[in-house]
Formats: C-alpha cells, structure tokens, sequence
C-alpha cells in the first residue's frame, strides 16, 4: 500500500480539500478527507494530457518523448503518427507502436487518414482504405487521425468516406483538420461524424466550429501558437475544449508542455476547474483513454503542483510509479532501432538555378509568419543574372527548394519565400510536413546546396551553413528523429538554432519549425512541394513566375 497526501482538485465535484490517496497495484483504493495539518503540501490532481500531437515533431521517439514530458506533468498523450507513415507506412505506425510499449507514459495513438496528405507531393508511403481499416482494427490504434483532405470529404470521395465509414463501424472518434474552413462548407465537413478540431486560428473559426458541436483543440506548439486568439472559448464552451502542442520541438518539450497552457489561462482569468478539465478530463473523455482521473477504482495517474499559479509540477505519477519529481526525469535512456528510407543522390549548385532569359522577373512569394502553419501569398520583383534568377535580401526574398528524398535524381522544386530575415548561407530539413520531402532556404545556390547536401549526406536531419560551415543534426528514424538522449538532443538543436539565427541572421523564433510546414499543401495559403508551387485556396499547381 502507497500512500500519497497533498490538497487534492478534485475536478467532479469541484472541489479541493486535504486528501491521502491511498494506491494498491497501481489504482486508486481509497481517498481519505484529512485535516490541512496531515497533508504534505501542494495540490494532487489529475495528469495532463496533450489531446493531439505529433511525437516526431520532437525528434525524439515515444520513449524519449515520454522521458520529457512526465517532468512536466504529462501522462498522456492522443498521438497522430501521420508523419512518420508517410516514411515507412503501415511499418512507421507499427514501430511507434512498439517504441511505446517500453514508456510507461499512456500513448494513444491514431491510425493517419491521409498518407499521401494530397496527391500534389511524392510521399515514402500510401495507405489505402484498406490499410486504414486494418490500422483501425488494432486495439492499439484508438481513433482515426486528422482527416486533412476536406475537400474529399466536401466532395464525398470514395476512399475518404471510405476510412471515415471504418472508424463509424468500429465506434472510434474521428479527428478533423479544417482550417478556416467556415459556413456551410463547414457544416457539410462535421456533418460527417468528424468531431475535433486543432486547426482554428482565429476566436471567430473556434467559436463558429463549437457551436456546431466540434471539440476545439487550443494548440501552442513550437511552429503554430493559437493560445491568444482562442483562449475566451475556454470560458465559453469548457466542455468541447482541449490542449494540444501539436508540434513541439525538443528544446522547448524541455522547458513545458501542457502545463504551461493551464498557467496562461488562470493568468488570463479562466475558471481553475474548468481550464483542468480541459487539460486532464476532457481527452480521456473523448478518447476513452485509460487514464486515471483520481477517483477510487481509477489507475493511479495523478500529479502534484507547487501551487495554481504557474503550476510547477513537483511530482508525476503513472499507474502508481514515481517517474518525475523536482524537474528531473527518473525513467532511463533507452537506444532504439532506426528504421529508414532515403535514396536521393548529392545534387549540384546548378540544381538549384530558375532560369529565365528576362532582366527582370515577377514572382510569387511564400509569406511566412512567425507562430503560424498559415503562409501568405504574395509578389516581389527579382533581378535575372546569367539567365538565373537572384534572391533579394534587401526585399528580404530568399529561394526555397523541396528536394524529392524517395527518388535518386527528381528535377528539384523551385520557388521564393519572404520572412525569414537571413542574410547569409541556408538551412536545409527533412523534417517536411507531410511527405518529409527535403526543404531549404538560403540566399544563394550554393548554400542551398551545402545545406541540402548536408541533410543527404546524414541520411535525413536538420542543418544549416553559414557560407563556410556546414552544422548537422542527423535523424536517423525516418529523417524525422534521433535515437540520441533526448536532452543531449534538446541541447545540440537549441545550439544549432542559435547558430542559424547568430550566423546566418534568422529572425523567426523557430526557424526550422517554421521552414517544415511550408511543404505542407492543406494549409492556406502558398506551399511548396517537390512537385512545384501549390495554391491551396485553389488547390492545384502555380507558376512561380
């Protein structure tokens, strides 16, 4: 018998009082009411859980992912592994699986709606309706993952109903990816049993897809941050709402995760009880999680805050077991296997040249933002030198190219981009939302082309080149994350990342979060894949010039 004593939240009854947990076999066996003096001091509450993430986001596999997260309260997760199927497939979702199956923290994962996203990018993987079915089959696999391709699902296609129909049959949630998508197009969409979503990007959108009874994800990741244009829907609609980091880098997983988002909305006024149902309650809810809600009979899933302020997590426990207690981590480092698919040959300087026989060329221009997945699509004026056109960093107009990683020698796409405020070399990814194709920018050809080289010659990985060096972070599992010790890593990416920014002049916060989304062509407004310039409003290839 276990003991555990603190003021315990009690988030059914809306209540906190001194409590003793008492825990046998992992699970709740009684909650004794105590005096203040019996109790150690802070407050016992349930575990956060992160209601839609991506793990390869973080670079880091489930185990270590895990390892991270319990610090900061996290004993949960509704995982979408979209990304890594896109490498491997059926393969990549079983060895997430696996991986899992070693932490002790509760992932939950999905079985990826939408791999290829479009068939406007060349992906490493296909899952049919067949596929997904199977995937769905699993009692492992718990829901189906973000359904992407809305206008399929608008237009009724037939392998889209098709997987939409399986997760019906089998009783398992659907989870959406609309974003901006409003009206009767919207209607049409949920009208379909699609019943979240964590693309809203404005208070109006969120407020709009609630109303018809959608379950709104507020994310804040390392890339997209819609904590400030949603936060009022918490004290609106506390029941349809949820927490998600979506995409977190490893150097921020270090610092916070959901706990972070609980703190932002007490400090904005949000009721306590109804911001900890959103962070604790609400997705064990929705996903019928086996996640304990510190209630008798219940797994011992639970945690201890210093205080409902900024909520510093003092201890973290799954199933009864000590993982986390003042900030450090108690689960140990575990190597893991690195499965893989990269074929592409080192390419050329002259790969990457756009050719034209004008003086002058308009273009379109890729408009990035800081803190948003959503891209701007606007126009520049470039200067043609020896009938190759040149980057402006006066307009602060650099190239971007997504390089093909699933064929030796594809012609490379090629095309501009503005926000990114470098002045010298290029960064280089293949961490490329969806299809994880190769995706650079840089102020030249030539540092384009060390930067992808680079990448290339690590078998996938983040880098950057700053006119004279080259700085590499190798990935190994499917270009998309290290088997290195999650907080070596953390600390290599944040010392590259500075680097970009120091040498090479980014201003974005996360420029490498933000250089991953701009081959993801579901997102408004301008992308680009390995198959050219894609306009998703209306959905179909641009010129670039």
């Amino acid at each position: 018998m276990q003991s555990i004593s603190g003021h315990l939240i009690d988030l059914h009854q809306r209540k906190i009082y001194p409590s003793i947990v008492h825990i046998k076999n992992g699970e709740i066996e009684n909650i004794e009411t105590a005096k203040v003096d019996e109790v150690a001091e802070g407050y016992l509450l349930p575990g956060f859980v992160d209601a839609h993430v991506h793990i390869e986001s973080s670079m880091l596999p489930p185990t270590e992912f895990g390892r991270l997260a319990v610090v900061h309260g996290t004993v949960a997760t509704v995982s979408d592994p979209h990304e890594i199927a896109n490498v491997l497939g059926v393969k990549g979702v079983e060895f997430m699986l696996e991986d899992a199956e070693k932490s002790p923290v509760k992932f939950c994962f999905g079985a990826p709606s939408c791999v290829p996203a479009t068939g406007f990018e060349t992906a490493g993987a296909v899952l049919n309706a067949d596929d997904v079915t199977t995937l769905l089959q699993n009692p492992k696999i718990a829901y189906l993952s973000e359904m992407m391709n809305f206008p399929g699902v608008l237009f009724e296609d037939a392998e889209v109903m098709a997987k939409i129909n399986a997760a019906k049959a089998l009783g398992k949630p659907i989870d959406g990816h609309a974003p901006g998508l409003r009206g009767e197009a919207a209607k049409k969409y949920f009208s379909h049993g699609i019943s979240t979503d964590h693309e809203c990007f404005t208070y109006e959108e969120g407020k709009e897809k609630a109303e018809l009874g959608v379950k709104i994800l507020i994310r804040e990741g390392s890339a997209a941050r819609n904590f400030e244009a949603l936060w009022q829907l918490i004290n609106e609609f506390p029941e349809q709402m949820m927490f998600c980091s979506d995409d977190k880098h490893p150097d921020d997983l270090i610092k916070n995760h959901i706990n972070a988002l609980v703190a932002r909305a007490i400090a904005k006024g949000c009721d306590l009880f109804d911001t900890l149902r959103i962070a604790c309650l609400n997705p064990v809810e929705h996903y019928g999680l086996s996640v304990g809600l510190l209630k008798i009979g219940d797994a011992a899933d639970l945690i201890r805050v210093k205080n409902l302020t900024d909520f510093e997590v003092l201890n973290t426990w799954i199933d009864g077991v000590l993982l986390a207690e003042n900030g450090q981590t108690k689960l140990a480092y575990q190597a893991t296997e690195t499965p893989n698919q990269f074929v592409v040959l080192p390419k050329k300087t002259s790969d990457f040249n756009l050719f034209s026989d004008k003086k002058t060329v308009e273009v379109k221009v890729i408009q990035a933002w800081d803190g948003q997945i959503v891209t701007g699509n606007g126009k520049a004026i470039l200067t043609v030198e020896n009938e190759s056109v040149t980057t402006d960093l006066s307009q602060d107009v650099l190239k971007i190219v997504v390089v093909n990683r699933y064929a030796l020698n594809e012609k490379v796409a090629i095309g501009f981009v503005k926000g990114f405020g470098m002045t010298s070399g290029a960064i280089a990814s293949s961490v490329a939302h969806d299809s994880h194709n190769i995706v650079a920018v840089g102020v030249d050809d030539t540092a384009i082309c060390e930067a992808v080289n680079a990448v290339i010659a690590a078998k996938g990985g983040i880098s950057a080149f700053d006119g004279k060096e080259s700085k590499v972070l190798a990935l190994p599992i499917a270009g998309l994350m290290s088997n290195a010790n999650g907080y070596e890593l953390a600390q290599t990416y944040a010392d590259l990342d500075d680097w970009t920014k120091e040498s090479l002049g980014a201003t974005l916060r996360a420029p490498f979060m933000v250089l991953s989304f701009l081959a993801l062509p579901v997102i408004p407004a301008l992308k680009m894949t390995d198959l050219g310039l894609f306009d998703v409003e209306k959905f179909d290839f641009v010129e670039v010039m």
